[in-house]
């Protein structure tokens, strides 16, 4: 078997119990739910524990378990093609040179870490209608400077 028909054996069995993502993470817990869908997705792994409490509520064999703690093959092809996905895809290409400059003038030289991330997703209502709420909190990663002399900073930390 292959992750992507793991994926879609786990879609099957959420249709085919009606079950919502809140019910499934809920039983599974132990972690964001963003980081449980997207282990159900394919997307990221879940450790043992989880993995077999998510077997257990699937009906998984120990081999798909043992699939669900493994480390996938993260990401899709670019540009995205799901109207939704494609829309975070045009955030960054319209706002990011934006965040960019903010980020660098606040931190320095480095990144906001994408693996030591963290998120959550919310609801607020809205008379115009509905919004969503996408809480991002990412870890500032200077970067280092390779071969730096004496008085010469080692990272891309902000100099005040």
């Amino acid at each position: 078997m292959r992750r992507e028909e793991l994926t879609e054996k786990i879609l099957d069995i959420k249709r085919a119990n009606g079950w919502t993502w809140k019910h499934i993470t809920q039983e599974i817990g132990g972690v964001s739910p963003i980081l449980i869908v997207g282990a159900l997705l394919g997307q990221m792994k879940l450790v043992k524990p989880l993995a077999k409490k998510a077997a257990g509520l699937f009906g998984l064999s120990e081999t798909e378990e043992r699939m669900l703690n493994e480390v996938p093959y993260r990401g899709t092809p670019m540009p995205p093609t799901d109207p939704l996905l494609y829309r975070f895809y045009e955030l960054v290409m319209v706002n990011g040179p934006a965040w960019k400059a903010l980020i660098e003038e606040e931190f320095g030289d480095g990144i906001m870490s994408a693996i030591d991330l963290e998120t959550e997703i919310e609801r607020q209502p809205h008379a115009k209608g509905d919004r969503v709420r996408l809480m991002i909190s990412g870890k500032f990663l200077p970067y280092k400077y390779y071969g730096n002399e004496q008085g010469i900073p080692e990272s891309g930390l902000r100099e005040d």
